[in-house]
């Protein structure tokens, strides 16, 4: 299993009080069999492809693996740099993993683990035009990720770098682009057989913002050079844990904490990493919670405006900006920490100024006890302020237990949302949108909300 820990004392009555803590132990019995229950229903939703649940059977049955296994090691050994084009959960899931597992500088190396890999999640034209610039097209793949081929901000990323590969080493253009997409609906299916580019399955199944051990996820983060046998390892032994009674689980547990929170007016759900490597998860979270949790209407149809409001903060950079509102602004937050106790690397911080006195308590200890000792001091701390807190503690950071850090954070939201009986896997809000972009961009049979813009003076 997986060496993790979960630290609640500050989210405890003991210490908060009635009105912002929590009476775990009570709390953790009396809704001990409608968790169960909830674990029970997914699993049995989840043979309805409809249901979306196509999430919960990744990290034991991905159809996908062995062949983005049999392409990585295959690979032209002549290929230096991974261009990935996808936005939201098509890129969000790999940067976390990438930015975490793969060395924190490695597209400044020369030769390293791995592809140097490059995310282009926006439309931002000097990125864009930046990168194709700075980059070897003779040397550089390209991986588009669209499950319709209809998303406008990675489409029309993919037609640039697709002009850029043509125009620098003609037909072997179509050797070095790779399309992830669904297996047969949408556009760039079709598009990729025309070209004849590789390709891999977004499964139907499977929603975007919960696609990290999919093909989507996993294509990049092979290529990053990390090992998906232990990510998908880490995630089935969260699989396994879901199983639980919930004295034994921390995923119930934090799902309930979350909820039990937001119930008692914590409407902001802060996820606060003490490790750069992991500073992307925040952001990951971000998304998968706010676009699976906040919703208009619940499973009746009943106006409900349901969600707590995700954010993400950075340890301990966020100390001297976010830890002020949250200890002396509203009482409406409940904090996540996410330290890990092992780092890669043990380093000393040298007593390069033996005069300074105010300086010689640092001398000779390690940035690895700093760290933590800020994350405990800030945990500690947003307690003594009233505020609700707990502590997710990683033994190490490697592929096995992000992989099962991953899998806890989508069932925690899953629950979540059978908590607050609302669908967790549509996404109504982020349509709108879309269709009035489309509108803008002059697309074929948006032309009502086309004049509905113009008349808005848009």
């Amino acid at each position: 299993m997986p060496m993790i820990r979960l630290d609640t004392k500050n989210i405890a009555s003991e210490r908060l009080g009635k009105e912002h803590g929590i009476d775990t132990a009570r709390e953790f019995s009396a809704w001990a069999k409608k968790l169960d229950g909830f674990v029970a229903d997914l699993r049995k939703r989840k043979t309805d492809p409809k249901a979306m649940l196509g999430w919960i059977d990744l990290p034991e049955n991905n159809g996908e693996l062995a062949a983005i296994e049999t392409y990585a090691a295959q690979l032209d050994e002549k290929f230096t740099d991974l261009i990935v084009l996808g936005i939201g959960g098509s890129s969000l899931g790999a940067l976390t993993v990438v930015t975490a597992l793969q060395h924190p500088y490695r597209n400044l190396q020369a030769q390293g683990q791995g592809l140097r890999v490059h995310f282009v999640d926006n439309v931002d034209p000097d990125v864009i035009k930046g990168l194709s610039e700075v980059l070897n097209p003779q040397t550089t793949l390209v991986n588009v990720i669209s499950k319709s081929g209809t998303t406008a901000e990675t489409m029309s990323a993919y037609l640039a770098f697709k002009q850029w590969l043509q125009d620098a080493v003609g037909e072997a253009y179509k050797k070095q682009i790779i399309a992830t997409t669904d297996p047969e609906a949408g556009i760039l299916r079709p598009l990729a057989r025309r070209e004849g580019y590789t390709t891999f399955e977004v499964p139907p199944s499977v929603g975007g913002r919960f696609s990290v051990l999919s093909a989507v996820g996993l294509l990049p983060i092979a290529l990053a050079g990390i090992d998906l046998r232990e990510l998908l390892r880490g995630a089935a032994a969260a699989n396994a844990m879901i199983e639980k009674p919930i004295a034994e689980n921390p995923i119930k547990q934090s799902a309930l904490i979350q909820y039990l929170a937001y119930r008692r007016g914590k409407a902001i759900s802060v996820l606060m990493p003490y490790s750069t490597r992991l500073r992307y998860l925040s952001n990951w979270y971000v998304q998968l919670w706010a676009e699976s949790l906040g919703k208009a209407v619940n499973r009746d149809g009943s106006l409900v405006n349901e969600g707590s409001t995700p954010l993400a903060a950075l340890g301990a950079t966020d100390q001297h900006s976010q830890v002020q509102l949250f200890n002396e602004g509203p009482n409406n937050k409940i904090v996540t920490f996410v330290r890990v106790a092992n780092f890669d690397n043990e380093t000393l911080i040298p007593d390069a100024e033996p005069g300074v006195a105010q300086l010689s308590y640092l001398a000779k200890q390690s940035f690895n006890r700093l760290i933590n000792a800020e994350q405990s001091a800030t945990a500690h701390a947003i307690a003594a302020h009233g505020r609700p807190n707990y502590t997710i503690e990683l033994k190490r950071l490697d592929a096995y237990n992000l992989g099962f850090l991953l899998q806890f954070f989508e069932w925690q939201t899953a629950l979540m949302g059978e908590l607050t009986y609302i669908d967790t896997y549509n996404q109504p809000g982020v349509e709108l949108g879309k269709k009035y972009t489309y509108a803008l961009m002059g697309r074929e049979g948006y032309e009502d909300l086309r004049k509905e813009l113009e008349e808005a003076g848009i």
